[in-house]
């Protein structure tokens, strides 16, 4: 029989030590880490449990990062937006009380307050956070506008505001700065007749009203337009009056009212009762002349120069015809008055029954007679067809006909498409079937422009486009979008060309960039009349986006952020203290635990150590 010694390798008493040393190891570990166990084995039979509240947290966390970006974009956003109606507000201030001296540039102080404010707004529109241009669109890697230099002055190839400006200035006032109108007297030396030329340029004939004793007026009519007024058989009395109302480039109207007086020479606005009504009539005319040359000098000058600033920073498709003849014999440019269809002064081809023209996707058919809707008769004018065009497009510019040649014009920034059954009538009037075309800045067609006769689309080669950003027709703030909880999404994405900006933005810049002749005598007035235009249009315009409307919308989507954020923190709360109780432990009872053991070890180990001392020698008898 063999005895074996006592060994840890073999002792119940060795291995029981080991599992208490394993034991203290794993409270040790739990004390340090906070945790049941360092591995989701360890944690006993809720660890799936614990894996989908750590991916719940984990997911909170990285909406939670999301929001803080969003949030950081829109607070730069609504500082740049803040600044921009400030401004707004700024210039309309100084247009209105700015004082209307001319300085040696011919600007007044607050025309040189509009150019800081412009240089300030376009680099406001150029906001980024981070890398990302916020007024870019879905192009936030680009700028979104062209500097303020380039876009007022233009470059070395590249039309600007303010060549676009002169342009315009020199059409709409014609070679005699009569607006492009006439005033004459037929064969009976009594009447007085003003009649436009054709152009799409100067003033519009809009209506005439007369208190002139025993006078005849006929209103606006005809393709040009004219009115006349005829003084009859007797002198008016003193005192009677007679207005003539016209619509101005920007959709303004001014009114020149004379009045007839027995006074030599006449007060201004008055003209002389003559000794006979020829006479009169002479007289009359004369003054209505010199009236509309300084309307063409004043109001007319600054309404050009709005006109012009809309159609630089208001891009519109514009198609515009070959000159094509009529089916007369000898044929000649077609008119306005050209019929669609039939002989002589009708197109070389004209539109049948049944044919139809489609215009952005809306059909326009012809018929005999009887046109309703979007119908027309075959025997109807170019002209008619232009203004049912026009009005399916909602352009703010409408169609020309001059030299044979017809111009279309889009709605503001939307694109322009046209086709027709017939493409052999339809290139009758100098139109190619299937024709598209995109927006572009609109600018005179010229040199030379003073007798210019309509708009024509510029290029990128002769043109400053001002905005740089991406376009689009869809919602600006869907440009840019952002998850923030498990069913919400924000948009906060700005385009810089959305109506609020661009119209506080032109207006500022037509302000900044007009200058006047300081020895022209109507210099005064002409300022006058461009201040008195941008009061008006930095007010606030019914049914127009506003910068406060833009504002709104992202303080949406900052309460909707802010609402997840706030739900997220307490589900994330909730989350955690869950997780907390699967994975963590409590410190005092683990404390308490590694104690006990501490002291089970102590014993074992004193325990061990008595019985490694004990040898067979001890208990034999000596």
């Amino acid at each position: 029989m063999s005895i074996d010694g006592v060994n840890g390798r073999t002792s119940y008493i060795g291995s029981a030590i080991i599992n208490l040393r394993n034991q203290l190891n794993d409270l040790t570990t739990q004390l340090a880490s906070g945790r049941v166990s360092t591995t989701y084995a360890g944690q006993g039979p809720d660890r799936g449990f614990a894996l989908n509240l750590r991916a719940q947290i984990s997911s909170i966390d990285a909406f939670s990062d999301t929001a803080t970006n969003v949030n950081t974009r829109l607070n730069v956003l609504n500082l740049a937006l803040q600044g921009l109606s400030d401004l707004g507000s700024q210039v309309k201030n100084a247009s209105t009380t700015a004082t209307q001296t001319l300085n040696e540039n011919g600007q007044t102080s607050g025309q040189i307050t509009a150019q800081a404010a412009f240089a300030n707004a376009i680099s406001l529109l150029n906001s980024q956070s981070g890398d990302r241009f916020l007024f870019s669109g879905r192009a936030n890697d680009t700028q979104a506008t062209a500097p303020a230099d380039t876009i007022l002055n233009g470059t070395a190839t590249q039309a600007g505001l303010k060549q676009l400006i002169d342009e315009r200035r020199q059409a709409d006032q014609g070679t005699n700065k009569m607006g492009h109108l006439a005033v004459s007297s037929p064969p009976a030396t009594t009447v007085t007749s003003i009649a436009e030329d054709g152009s799409a340029f100067g003033l519009k004939l809009a209506s005439v009203q007369s208190s002139l004793t025993g006078a005849t007026v006929t209103q606006p009519a005809g393709n040009p337009p004219a009115a006349s007024v005829d003084l009859g058989a007797a002198n008016p009395n003193e005192g009677d009056k007679v207005k003539f109302n016209f619509t101005l480039p920007d959709g303004t109207t001014e009114a020149i009212e004379l009045t007839a007086t027995n006074t030599n020479p006449p007060p201004a606005g008055s003209f002389l009762i003559g000794p006979d009504t020829a006479a009169t009539t002479s007289n009359l005319q004369s003054t209505l002349t010199s009236s509309i040359q300084k309307l063409s000098d004043t109001s007319l000058v600054a309404a050009s120069a709005i006109a012009a600033s809309n159609n630089f920073f208001n891009p519109v498709a514009t198609i515009s015809g070959s000159p094509v003849n009529n089916a007369n014999t000898p044929a000649a440019p077609i008119t306005g008055a050209t019929q669609l269809s039939g002989t002589g002064d009708a197109l070389a081809t004209g539109f049948a029954v049944g044919d139809t023209i489609t215009v952005n996707g809306t059909p326009i058919t012809f018929v005999a007679s009887g046109a309703t809707g979007n119908q027309l008769n075959i025997t109807d004018s170019v002209q008619t067809l232009a203004a049912k065009i026009d009005q399916i497009t909602g352009t703010k510019n409408a169609a020309t006909i001059s030299n044979g040649a017809i111009t279309l014009h889009g709605a503001d920034g939307a694109n322009l498409s046209i086709s027709s059954s017939n493409p052999t009538a339809l290139g009758a009037l100098g139109i190619a079937n299937n024709t598209t075309a995109t927006p572009a800045p609109l600018r005179v067609g010229g040199p030379p422009f003073a007798t210019a006769t309509n708009l024509v689309a510029g290029t990128q080669a002769n043109t400053v486009s001002w905005y740089t950003g991406e376009s689009g027709s869809d919602s600006a703030r869907g440009t840019a979008i952002a998850q923030v909880d498990q069913s919400i999404t924000v948009q906060y994405g700005a385009r810089a060309n959305e109506q609020a900006f661009r119209y506080e933005l032109q207006n500022i810049a037509v302000y900044a960039a007009v200058t006047t002749d300081t020895s022209n005598p109507n210099a005064s007035a002409q300022v006058t009349a461009l201040a008195q235009r941008i009061t008006a249009n930095l007010s606030p315009q019914t049914g127009q986006q506003q910068i406060q409307d833009v504002q709104a919308e992202l303080a949406g989507a900052g309460t909707a952020i802010k609402a997840a954020t706030d739900r997220q923190t307490q589900l994330k709360g909730m989350a955690q203290t869950m997780l907390d109780s699967i994975e963590g432990i409590n410190q005092d009872e683990v404390a308490t635990k590694i104690l006990a053991l501490q002291t089970s070890l102590q014993a074992s180990y004193q325990t061990t150590s008595m019985l490694y001392q004990t040898t067979l020698l001890k208990y034999l008898p000596i």
